[in-house]
């Protein structure tokens, strides 16, 4: 496998290349359900709320500086009692896909939310996303429901399987 460094993305080095990954996803599969196609200023926007609520961009760039995937976290829901659980997301650009990144960025995520004292993580998945649904059992995600076409995209109805990974963190949780 070729060598990737871990960076931690920022919109002036890396918002171009993560706003092609996404308008990627968009245009190809159900990792999204979206129409339209991302704007630099909705990325602007995404990069703002993550630096508002210090979640991680974290990405994997090759010797050529370019970014091969990253992962993110954010809000699982705006209410502050979910302070604790945080929704996840990982993405490769199609070039570097079968190379085991997207399994390291999922990797690393996990370790940026037990770093945080984080105590659950969500992934929402397409449910026929076989392969990310694999990715996330062997990490130990379990799914925890499935909600039956609840996104429509490419003609017909989409499930989406909700994955849970629940740490032991943190020590002393706090209400408010």
């Amino acid at each position: 496998m070729a060598e990737y460094r871990i960076v931690q993305c920022t919109l002036d080095e890396h918002g171009d290349a993560i706003l092609e990954i996404f308008n990627d996803a968009i245009t190809n599969s159900t990792a999204l359900f979206e129409y339209e196609l991302r704007t630099p200023e909705k990325m602007a926007a995404w990069f703002e709320l993550k630096h508002a609520g210090n979640f991680p961009v974290i990405g994997l760039v090759d010797q050529n500086n370019t970014l091969a995937g990253f992962a993110s976290m954010g809000s699982f829901r705006p209410f502050p009692a979910n302070k604790y659980t945080v929704e996840h997301s990982v993405y490769v650009h199609q070039d570097f896909r079968g190379q085991g990144l997207g399994r390291r960025l999922l990797e690393l995520i996990i370790e940026a939310a037990k770093e945080r004292e984080l105590h659950a993580m969500i992934g929402g998945i397409t449910a026929d996303n076989l392969a990310s649904i694999e990715l996330h059992k062997k990490l130990g995600f379990v799914n925890v429901g499935t909600l039956p076409e609840v996104g429509f995209k490419f003609g017909r109805w989409q499930d989406l399987a909700f994955y849970q990974l629940t740490f032991e963190t943190p020590a002393h949780p706090v209400d408010g």
